[in-house]
């Protein structure tokens, strides 16, 4: 980080510099041709600037590409975590080891074009802090994007706010913007979410989501479905998943055999008043069991967040010195 101050900054200086945060997994295929395209995107914007390739222990051996790389690329730096973290963990890595004045983040699967940056930076100047890519167009499968749909409008009941759900990661942040992002210390972290809750000056700019032409999304449904999760609750805890599918099911069971002694009830003779309290065991130990296991849920992401770990731990660091 310079001196600058962030008032100096609200107007983008003439030469700038850039780090561009690139979380890795299961795309070294498209690496080469990700480089090769962000040097001659940003090339005629500034000169100053950074490929942070964060291997985020990809099982496909980026990190001997991304070694590779630096030959060719001379502004490519690799960092390597010790295990898989996730996506949104690899981001903070990378931003953590950013030392642009800018940082732009997307993915390294080529879905976002790296040909828009220079329209990031044009909304950029029209005053904003950061500025994030909407999908117009989106390329994944129908399925996909219905459960997007189901969630956000789930969140958004939650919450009592409104959520796109055509942002991805890719987006625009200045300094500012970048050195509060790190300040957030939760384990469970969902980038977009924080730099809602930042609240700083936010642009947009529309682009269509390319296909995947390499490999296949890191994500499988069961992924999906946990990170679905973390976003409501902020933290995943197996076990107390299992007890919030017990009471589920036990709620559930709780109300068909419900229906079925009232029907029971009307159809041959029972003892007065034993219909009404097995009906009210079965529904309220359901019920119990689930508020148990939502209340452990938050209990699960204090128990976690208190025993001060960090976040990730970094395996190896590859780059050339920078001139600037």
């Amino acid at each position: 980080m310079n001196g600058k101050s962030y008032e100096a900054r609200e107007a983008m200086p003439s030469s700038f510099s850039l780090s561009i945060v690139v979380p890795v997994y299961g795309c070294a295929g498209c690496l080469e041709e990700l480089c090769s395209r962000l040097e001659k995107s940003v090339a005629p914007i500034t000169e100053r600037f950074e490929i942070i390739l964060v291997d985020d222990r990809s099982p496909d051996n980026s990190w001997a590409v991304i070694i590779s790389l630096q030959a060719r690329h001379p502004a490519v730096k690799g960092i390597r975590l010790s295990r898989n973290f996730g996506q949104h963990v690899a981001i903070s890595a990378g931003l953590a080891a950013a030392s642009g004045d800018y940082a732009v983040v997307m993915d390294c699967d080529l879905q976002d074009p790296p040909e828009k940056i220079p329209e990031l930076f044009a909304k950029l100047e029209e005053g904003y802090d950061l500025v994030l890519a909407r999908r117009v167009k989106r390329s994944h499968s129908v399925s996909r994007r219905l459960a997007a749909r189901l969630y956000f409008q789930l969140m958004g009941w939650l919450t009592k706010e409104s959520f796109d759900r055509s942002y991805g990661s890719f987006s625009l942040l200045s300094r500012k913007v970048v050195d509060n992002f790190l300040k957030f210390s939760e384990r469970e972290r969902l980038y977009n979410f924080i730099l809602r809750w930042l609240g700083f000056r936010m642009g947009t700019i529309d682009y269509e989501h390319q296909p995947r032409t390499i490999g296949r999304s890191a994500y499988s449904f069961g992924s999906l479905v946990g990170l679905a999760i973390d976003g409501i609750f902020f933290q995943t805890t197996v076990i107390l998943r299992w007890i919030v599918t017990l009471g589920l099911v036990f709620a559930a069971s709780g109300v068909t055999l419900a229906v079925f002694f009232v029907l029971r009830y009307f159809i041959r003779d029972v003892p007065p008043g034993w219909t009404s309290l097995i009906v009210v065991i079965l529904v309220s130990t359901g019920m119990i069991l689930f508020s148990l296991g939502i209340i452990g849920l938050y209990v699960g992401k204090i128990f976690n967040q208190t025993k001060g770990r960090p976040l990730y731990v970094v395996d190896a660091v590859s780059e050339r010195q920078m001139t600037w």
